[in-house]
Parts: structure tokens; C-alpha cells; sequence
């Protein structure tokens, strides 16, 4: 079966395209990627996406609005990738996962409450005559979990091997928001939100270069500065870090207002200092979380591996745990979260559970919504149960 995921990070700078084959292999899922890509948004519609976050107001009006042009976004890139994909291999993709862009996570004293994704999925059906999987979020919260990160259930059924023979390891996801699964031998998964990962390097670089850059480029700025100990343990004192999971944050918390509210109270700082020192709260804050686990290894992802200054300060802080790009096990680092939605949209097709109970739910539920496409909709029998692992292979990745 062949499943194309469009989704868009806490980061919202853009759609990540991916196209993966999942097939049974014994009770296992192989997963070979078929092709990967990134697309910009239209032009102005991430500053939108970005000007509704709390602590702004906006309207019904704007937010129907958001959610169609997210939808048709969505629903264009889908298209396109479907007609890379059958020149590919031949074939038409057989399903699309689509998250949509997170507006909104309310949490409260620890409970998750709500979360809120626009993005609608007629018209990714309408732009590409296929089935789509939508909303994957609200379902684990109604049954009592965070929603997020969802990731967990992917990273037990990739690396619980790799976990079984070696000793504890973390899977960390570098996005807007940082993320980590931590699997120990027998010992339940555990997944949850550490904090800022790229989301508030991105708002200081752009900030910095006058919107001519959206992230610290290659770490430039923050390669530049010194660390602001003020400042740093000033972000340091925010509650989330001393929270345990399951845990859950986003852009709602760490936004561009808390950020200049705590630089209000600890004084100027060169924006060059200022990258150096949100590089170092991710790090530090990132080997916090890992700390009480003894971690061997940490394999890591997303769009902060691409930051030199971050990777060598997790080097450094999480030492002498290996830290290693999941490149190295075969899964592109830029692609994973795309390869994740899509194994997430095969199991909801195929009737299996997709949560974990990591995300704080006392049961695993089956994830999201269908919308049919062109074609009645013809679901398989539901399996009887889910895969014990899952082995991933890259055919091409541009």
C-alpha cells in the first residue's frame, strides 16, 4: 500500500511531502521510503498561520478561512506528489494522511483539554480523488491522552530492538517543539514534549536579519554569540521543564511574547547572544529530560539536525550517551515525521490502534477521521492485532 502524508510542523514553514510503500512483513510493517519533498506555503499564509497563535485573538471568519486555504495547500501538494509517485513506480498512491497545521493545544494543569488542526480534508479529496485520514490528534485526547506527541507509537515499533540489545535509548525530534520516546528494556515507552527546539531560534533569526531569514542559518548567529547566563536561567524557571510526562507543549506556550517577556525582566542582549543562549536552553533542557534514563544512544531528527551549533551542544550535553542522526538507521532525519503520519494513516486504515498510552490515555485508541475519496470507500477486515516492529528502507529521497 502505498501512503503519501503532507504535514506541517509547530515550525510552519512549509508542507514536508512524503511518499512510503507499508506492507505486512510476518508481524512486522516494512516501510521503504519512496520519495520525500518540501513545499513553501503560498505566499503569506504562514505569517497568518503564525499571527492566530495565543496569545493573539482573531475571528471565525479568519480561522474558516485558514482552514480552507491550509486544506487547499495541503490538498495541491498531495496532488503533484501523487503524480511523482505513480511516474515513480507506476502506481497511484492509495491513501493521503493529512494532519494539518496545529492552531491551537490547550493544556491546563497538566490535562489536556483540546487541540485544534485546520487544514480541511475535502479538499485535499477534491484535489486528489483519493481517501484521506484527517484529524489524528482529538481522538487520543477524548480518551485522556495529550494527543502529542504521537510519535511514541512509531519510535517503540522502529527502535524497540535497537533498545532490547543495547540499553536504553531516546528517539529525539528536533521541530518547533523538541520531542523524545524513551524505550528501555522492559520498561513501558515513554514520549513527551522537553520544550522549544527550533520555534524560538526562529523568531530571534528572523527578528535578527529584519525577516529576511525564518532560522539561524547553519547556526550562524548563534555560532557568533556567548551565552547569556541571566537570561539563561531566566528561561530555564518556566514550569514545563520541571513537569514530568506525559507532558505536552507547543507555540502557545513558547511563543514570541513569552520569549520577550523574559527579556524584558533579564535586560538587553545581542541577537547573536541571544541565538547562542536559546541554542543552549534546547540542549540543556533536552538532557535534563533524558537524564534520569541513562540513555545509550540518542537518535535524532527533524529540522534541528541541520543546525551545526545545536547538534554540537546535544553532543555535548548528552554525552556520553552516542548521538547519532537517524539517517544512520536508515530513516532520513528531514523525512521521519513524514514516514510517522504515514504509518499512523496505514494503522487507522487498517483498524489499529496508533496512540500509545505514553501520551497519558489509560487506553490506545485507533486514530482520526476518513473522508472517502472518488471511489467507494472499501476498508479492509480490521487486523487482529497491531505490528510487534517496523523495519524502514529508502528507495529515493530528494
Amino acid at each position: 500500500m502505498i501512503v503519501l502524508s503532507v504535514a506541517s510542523g509547530t515550525s510552519a514553514d512549509g508542507l514536508d511531502v512524503t511518499a512510503v510503500e507499508v506492507e505486512p512483513a510476518a508481524d512486522d510493517l516494512s516501510v521503504e521510503v519512496l520519495d520525500s519533498a518540501s513545499v513553501g506555503w503560498p505566499e503569506g499564509l504562514a505569517d497568518r498561520l503564525l499571527a492566530v497563535l495565543p496569545p493573539a485573538t482573531t475571528t471565525a471568519a479568519e480561522l474558516c478561512a485558514l482552514d480552507n486555504e491550509v486544506g487547499r495547500a495541503i490538498g495541491a501538494a498531495a496532488a503533484t506528489a501523487a503524480d511523482r509517485v505513480e511516474a515513480l513506480t507506476g502506481r497511484r498512491p492509495d491513501l493521503v494522511v493529512s494532519p494539518g497545521q496545529t492552531v491551537h493545544h490547550e493544556v491546563r494543569d497538566g490535562v489536556c483539554l483540546g487541540t485544534l488542526q485546520v487544514g480541511q480534508p475535502a479538499w485535499v479529496v477534491e484535489a486528489t480523488g483519493l481517501p484521506v485520514v484527517s484529524d489524528l490528534r482529538a481522538r487520543d485526547v477524548t480518551a485522556g491522552g495529550h494527543g502529542a506527541p504521537l510519535v511514541g507509537r512509531f519510535d517503540e515499533l522502529w527502535l524497540r530492538d535497537l533498545a532490547d540489545r543495547h540499553g536504553p535509548v531516546a528517539a529525539l525530534n528536533l521541530g518547533g517543539i523538541a520531542n523524545v520516546s524513551v524505550l528501555a528494556p522492559g520498561r513501558p515507552l515513554l514520549a513527551w514534549d522537553t520544550g522549544p527546539a527550533n520555534c524560538l531560534l526562529d523568531v530571534a533569526a528572523a527578528r535578527a536579519s529584519g525577516g529576511a531569514l525564518r532560522c539561524d542559518l547553519d547556526g550562524a548567529m548563534a555560532r557568533r554569540g556567548k551565552v547569556s547566563a541571566p537570561l539563561l536561567e531566566r528561561l530555564l524557571a518556566h514550569p514545563h521543564f520541571g513537569a514530568t510526562p506525559p507532558v505536552s507543549t507547543g507555540r502557545e506556550t513558547f511563543s514570541a511574547t513569552w520569549l520577550d517577556s523574559v527579556l524584558t525582566a533579564s535586560g538587553p542582549v545581542s541577537s547573536d547572544d541571544l541565538l547562542a543562549t536559546l541554542t543552549e536552553l534546547t540542549a540543556r533542557t533536552v538532557a535534563a529530560a533524558l537524564e534520569p534514563f541513562a540513555v545509550t544512544e540518542v537518535v535524532a531528527s527533524g529540522g534541528g539536525v541541520r543546525n551545526p551549533a545545536l547538534w554540537d551542544a546535544l553532543v555535548r550535553h548528552l554525552g556520553p550517551a552516542r548521538v547519532r542522526p537517524s539517517d544512520d538507521l536508515g530513516l532520513p532525519a528531514h523525512a521521519k515525521e513524514g514516514v510517522m503520519w504515514a504509518v499512523l494513516g496505514f494503522l487507522t486504515w487498517h483498524g489499529v490502534a496508533g496512540a500509545s498510552p505514553a501520551t497519558g490515555a489509560p487506553v490506545s485508541r485507533v486514530l482520526g477521521r476518513i473522508s472517502p475519496g472518488d471511489h467507494p470507500l472499501r476498508l479492509p477486515e480490521p487486523a487482529a492485532q497491531g505490528p510487534g516492529a517496523l523495519r524502514v528502507s529508502t528507495r529515493k529521497v530528494h
